[in-house]
């Protein structure tokens, strides 16, 4: 319940991040914003739909397991898209970091997801455990890259302010 209603609070701070973008001096295409603003909201949205699909009072764990393992199984799909759509951007390169925190954690997360919905019907302690540690792992996934991505464009928009040799305006000069 914890991770679910925090992946529900942060999804707003990427909605902040987003409307941060038009003030970027940065070129933000929508291939970018897909690739790398977009998972973020995905990930979060899927540790809150987990929590709640466990939070369903389920006669046996046929079918939340099955549940988490399609929403895991759909979320390891996506991830390759990512993978694609990274290898493909033009405006920004992926560096290892990004790499690591936008195909690589998240691609570990989805298949424990997998793993994990099969031992749910076997050894439920086990399986929650494991469905558990994904939706943290996504859910710290998402906070990081909401993270990279609003103090990238502080960082841009700042160097764009000094390069223009404009200062930011002050309170007069709005």
């Amino acid at each position: 319940m914890i991770v679910g209603s925090s992946a529900g609070a942060l999804t707003g701070l990427q909605f902040v991040v987003m409307a941060l973008i038009p003030d970027s001096p940065t070129q933000a295409g929508e291939h970018e914003i897909n690739t790398f603003g977009t998972p973020t909201i995905v990930h979060f949205c899927i540790v809150l739909f987990i929590s709640a699909v466990l939070s369903v009072p389920w006669p046996g764990w046929t079918g939340a397991a099955t549940v988490v393992w399609v929403t895991g199984a759909v979320g390891i799909v996506y991830t390759m898209i990512i993978i694609r759509r990274s290898r493909r951007t033009t405006l920004y390169k992926p560096v290892l970091e990004d790499w690591i925190w936008h195909t690589v954690l998240p691609l570990v997360a989805y298949t424990v997801m997998v793993v994990s919905a099969g031992f749910l019907a076997f050894s439920s302690t086990v399986g929650l455990f494991g469905i558990a540690s994904s939706a943290l792992l996504l859910l710290f996934i998402g906070i990081h890259n909401a993270w990279d991505s609003a103090t990238y464009i502080a960082i841009t928009t700042k160097q764009g302010q000094q390069g223009s040799g404009n200062p930011p305006p002050g309170p007069k000069q709005q």
